[in-house]
């Protein structure tokens, strides 16, 4: 697929949306990664997500009815990121102090780093190992120092392991979401990574989009280049409150990118009881087939900590 057949695709959300609820007593399913039955080593679908007690694992038959697997959640991790290859999940995951997201919206200074552990079947997983730690200047503010958001593509015999870094407060919702994203690279899925020595991408106050922070990147290689998609964190002036949305971008060389779409493929409806009412978050996104993609992501449903549910939605594009 080249990046003119992306811009070709025909988006619409799954109509039994949203797919996913979280699981008691957490308000929140977050940051969906994804492998489709064509990946998967037992034909099903398999989707990992966070809620506050750590990261998931779901299975489905067809994508939209998804089982939680009692007894395989990871501790103190959230947002992660599946990869594939050669036989081998790599699953990417910011590793967190224990217990902080239930407080989160406490004063304190965050700190998380990018961890991984990979598996042969999705169910047996080695231990865990440290990819990627604050290091650098941008990496750390007030707030705290974070790395978050791993997103592992491959490049010819490079790899790149976009996230997110620092962190910005969102003054309507009273907790934080990521600042910065920025690229590290390496010659093996397990490392070890270096860093790019700046951001690839920052919040700009001329970027209605993403005037407060950059929260999470994804990436997609195409035939002739790179499709990236954002969630931008901004203010929108027009109702004086916080949002997200999903933005796309592309490139050519996989760090330089450049906007491809003059509006979001995603945003928020502002619609009253919406699932989707407030913010569109992260997300995953792959070919399932040669004629259909599929994007899971998380929605806020309201603002404020008190008062918001995230629950995981699916978005469809498909060729004609």
């Amino acid at each position: 697929m080249r990046i003119k057949d992306f811009l070709h695709l025909t988006f619409n959300e799954y109509e039994g949306n949203p797919i996913i609820a979280p699981p008691f007593p957490s308000p929140i399913i977050a940051d969906p990664t994804f492998v489709p039955p064509l990946q998967s080593p037992d034909g099903k679908w398999h989707l990992f997500a966070h809620s506050l007690m750590g990261i998931h694992h779901f299975v489905s038959d067809d994508g939209i009815q998804y089982t939680r697997m009692r007894g395989h959640t990871i501790r103190n991790a959230m947002r992660a990121f599946l990869y594939y290859e050669d036989n081998t999940y790599y699953l990417y995951y910011e590793k967190i102090k224990p217990y902080i997201l239930w407080y989160s919206w406490l004063p304190h200074k965050w700190y998380s780093y990018i961890a991984m552990r990979s598996s042969h079947d999705l169910y047996s997983w080695s231990d865990e190992q440290a990819m990627l730690t604050p290091s650098l200047p941008w990496h750390s503010n007030e707030y705290g120092e974070s790395v978050s958001n791993p997103c592992l593509l491959k490049n010819k015999q490079s790899y790149f392991l976009y996230y997110s870094a620092a962190l910005t407060h969102i003054q309507d919702c009273g907790f934080n979401e990521p600042l910065y994203i920025g690229l590290a690279q390496s010659s093996n899925p397990a490392g070890p990574f270096q860093s790019l020595p700046r951001p690839i991408m920052e919040p700009s106050q001329y970027n209605r989009w993403c005037n407060i922070g950059c929260g999470s990147f994804k990436a997609l290689k195409m035939d002739d280049g790179f499709i990236g998609l954002q969630n931008g964190i901004y203010w929108d002036y027009t109702i004086n409150q916080s949002g997200s949305a999903i933005l796309v971008y592309s490139s050519k060389d996989g760090i330089y990118y450049t906007l491809l779409m003059k509006n979001p493929l995603l945003k928020p409806d502002i619609k009253e009881g919406s699932y989707k009412r407030s913010h569109v978050y992260a997300f995953d996104l792959k070919l399932v087939d040669k004629k259909n993609l599929y994007l899971y992501f998380n929605a806020r449903n309201n603002w404020h900590w008190s008062k918001g549910k995230e629950h995981i939605g699916l978005l469809i594009g498909s060729m004609k």
